[in-house]
């Protein structure tokens, strides 16, 4: 990540939180070192900042390419810890997989939303089970993360945070998942995902979906993908 991260972390952070006052709980909750994810209900674009700010170790997320191609959003994205990765199915999303992986081999905090996209109603949709596939594999406990309020600070569409509401940043107590099988088993990751998804809840105290939140088919083959029953990663 080199200079700029490690000064977005110590200047900007300190800032955000001087600004917008998040209220911060559960900071003893998270590893202060060692491989960590960080598994977290996805309400708003802001998601991706509040956890690096609140968070009391650096965090490190995947961000769409896209973001980087500007010097100025380059800059402050690298910034507050976002990797650029391009986002889609098929090699894309092992790339992702793999980028995750060799952070948590390094010691590192990842962020990542089992959701796999924004909730635009407000609800807690089912996880996916890449982020407990990625846990079961490393070894990595997950801290659940239950965001409040960044949906009210920066609706969709909105250019700039709102001060107010105040943004709440709650972090779980950490998840050893081991006991659910090998990373291997499809059975196991569905338990293991139910289980973070459990704990989001908990913390988050969302109304529950009880149904994947799935981006809206472009084709026919993809309604039909969504039709027939297969794992969500």
């Amino acid at each position: 990540m080199g200079l700029t991260y490690f000064f977005g972390r110590l200047i900007l952070a300190p800032l955000a939180r001087v600004v917008y006052r998040p209220r911060i709980e559960g900071k003893a909750n998270v590893p202060k070192s060692g491989p960590v994810i960080f598994a977290s209900n996805h309400l708003s674009f802001i998601d991706s900042i509040a956890i690096p700010v609140a968070a009391p170790r650096p965090v490190h997320f995947l961000a769409k390419a896209s973001y980087f191609e500007k010097p100025a959003s380059r800059w402050f994205f690298t910034a507050i810890g976002a990797i650029p990765v391009q986002r889609g199915a098929g090699q894309a999303a092992l790339d992702a997989l793999d980028q995750q992986r060799e952070l948590l081999d390094d010691g590192s905090a990842v962020a990542l939303y089992p959701e796999g996209t924004r909730s635009l109603d407000g609800r807690l949709y089912k996880g996916r089970t890449g982020v407990a596939f990625l846990a079961l594999q490393t070894g990595a406990p997950v801290v659940p993360v239950g965001l409040v309020g960044t949906d009210k600070a920066m609706p969709v569409g909105a250019k700039m945070p709102s001060r107010t509401p105040r943004v709440t940043v709650r972090f779980g107590a950490p998840i050893d998942l081991a006991h659910h099988g090998p990373a291997t088993s499809g059975k196991a990751r569905r338990l293991a995902t139910d289980e973070i998804m459990a704990a989001i809840h908990a913390l988050s105290g969302q109304e529950l979906a009880g149904a994947y939140n799935e981006v809206p088919a472009q084709n026919p083959i993809d309604r039909i993908k969504q039709v027939l029953p297969h794992e969500r990663r």
